[in-house]
């Protein structure tokens, strides 16, 4: 069956090609897809000019858009158990989590159904009753969706929910391992009566197909969701052609505790940012630092926590957390263990892959809680993007800022205190995109999601409003025109003259 989506057609690979996608929890067969390349990118991107330049989606009332992709999310409510287990056999992550994942993919695309009529515009004061002056938004015009593997479908419902909603036709690049909930989407799409071409989906790898979308002139905005590294070719790639860019590239996440947090909150929350779906998640709170008067009972209790989780597939209902996403990933975070050992952080708990017989054949990794590491070393610096925790430590409010805002990295934080002004406080001075107060992870579509430093640039576009997907335009019409006579003015009349020529 072809997987390829192109013009409001279910299309092969042109070369023929193909991918095995395999469930990281036991190496089992999930599907055989194809494998698009650029020259199939191209074609998508053609389509999607052609819908856009000529198609109805960009001129059908904001209402009606809205409409559509509150019959989209109808759909996907009803069918949600069919993509939750697509979404749990891609990821190896657990069915529950999946399942909790869909219900925030079917709020995305209700917020912006009902967002999307009510963004309509503003009108501008002229200071003159014979100017007519407004400021409307248009579409951008043919958007590159370039999602990752930890949340398949979440992360691309976060781009293509509010990418629908302002007009735009969208060229979606899922992660080559994750395919197979952007196929079901795409169905949606299509039974949503979507209008062709203004959706279209490419699989394959960054090279061949996210390349394309980074480079191509006819492509207006590319929205990457990633790592560091290759969020920085598509921002250069971008640059040739100066088009809008949004990159979400992960984050080092401080959780602070101080003294006075509620101590059960705060080891619970500490185990839930840095261990929920292993580790692999953009926010996952992989630094805790902690007030030095609590730091050795928090730490052990943790520590003592931590070497109870239970690892295990998706549909292992004793299971609290899965497998890595890969073979490859997993040896990456062996690496990045034993480097920080190197360095001369204490593994407190896990560090190694786990010995159970049911496990063997999935790419696991026990959960790992490395203590005294050093400000400025590598496990501090750089994103394991694991469960790995790193422990440091902190004297007071002002030391606690100075340790967390030490990382290139600004996109996510927690504050755990008793004291709401100190939490005020900290938090006001954190430099992070979202900061959590007494708690970690929450997710609201109408909050704003970003990054400073490295994390990224611009919004998270699935999140807050319309504007990465939107053109601002002014629109300035004189109600009562009359010749002005600037130059070639003919004799005996008078200019009438303007307040600015600007």
């Amino acid at each position: 069956m072809a997987e390829l989506f192109i013009g409001g057609e279910w299309v092969s690979a042109l070369a023929g090609a193909t991918r095995e996608i395999r469930c990281p929890a036991d190496g089992s067969l999930v599907a055989t897809v194809d494998e698009a390349d650029r020259s199939d990118t191209e074609s998508a991107i053609d389509a999607a000019r052609r819908a856009f330049e000529a198609g109805p989606w960009p001129r059908t009332p904001a209402a009606q858009r809205g409409d559509l992709l509150l019959k989209v999310a109808a759909l996907i409510d009803r069918d949600k158990a069919a993509y939750a287990r697509a979404e749990s056999l891609d990821t190896g992550k657990r069915l529950v989590e999946s399942e909790y994942d869909m219900a925030d993919v079917i709020s995305c695309f209700r917020y912006f159904g009902k967002l999307a009529a009510h963004e309509s515009g503003r009108i501008v004061d002229a200071g003159n009753p014979d100017i007519a002056s407004r400021i409307v938004y248009e579409p951008v015009g043919v958007c590159g969706l370039i999602t990752p593997w930890n949340y398949p479908l979440l992360q691309a419902v976060w781009k293509v929910a509010p990418a629908l909603a302002a007009g735009n036709t969208f060229v979606l690049k899922p992660s080559e391992l994750t395919p197979s909930t952007a196929i079901l989407l795409m169905r949606t799409l299509q039974e949503a009566h979507l209008p062709d071409g203004v959706a279209n989906l490419v699989l394959g790898s960054g090279a061949e197909v996210g390349a394309p979308l980074a480079e191509h002139p006819d492509v207006d905005l590319v929205s990457f969701t990633g790592g560091l590294a290759t969020g920085t070719k598509v921002a250069a790639a971008a640059a040739a052609t100066v088009k809008k860019v949004a990159l979400e590239l992960g984050g080092k996440n401080p959780n602070i505790v101080f003294a006075d947090a509620d101590f059960e909150t705060a080891v619970d929350y500490a185990i839930t940012a840095a261990f929920l779906h292993s580790g692999q998640v953009c926010s996952a709170g992989a630094r805790l630092i902690v007030q030095n008067e609590l730091h050795d009972e928090l730490v052990d209790e943790i520590v003592r926590r931590t070497g109870r989780i239970r690892l295990g597939g998706p549909f292992d209902s004793m299971a609290e957390t899965g497998p890595l996403i890969s073979a490859a990933h997993l040896e990456k975070i062996e690496h990045y263990v034993a480097a920080a050992m190197t360095e001369g952080a204490t593994l407190r708990t896990g560090g190694w892959r786990p010995e159970d017989e049911h496990l063997k054949d999935g790419s696991y990794y026990l959960p790992t809680v490395l203590t005294d590491v050093k400000q400025g070393s590598y496990a501090v610096r750089e994103e394991a993007f694991g469960p790995v925790l790193t422990v440091e430590r902190f004297t007071d409010e002002d030391d606690a800022v100075r340790i967390a805002n030490d990382t290139h990295y600004g996109l996510a934080g927690g504050v755990f205190t008793k004291d709401g002004d100190k939490a005020q406080r900290v938090a006001a001075r954190l430099r992070h995109g979202t900061i959590w107060i007494n708690d970690y992870h929450p997710y609201l579509p109408q909050a704003e999601w970003g990054g400073f430093k490295r994390s990224g640039v611009g919004r998270e576009l699935g999140r807050a409003g319309l504007a990465e997907y939107q053109e601002a335009k002014h629109i300035y019409q004189n109600l009562r025109p009359q010749p002005q006579y600037w130059f070639s003015r003919p004799p005996q009349t008078s200019s009438p003259g303007r307040e600015s020529t600007q």
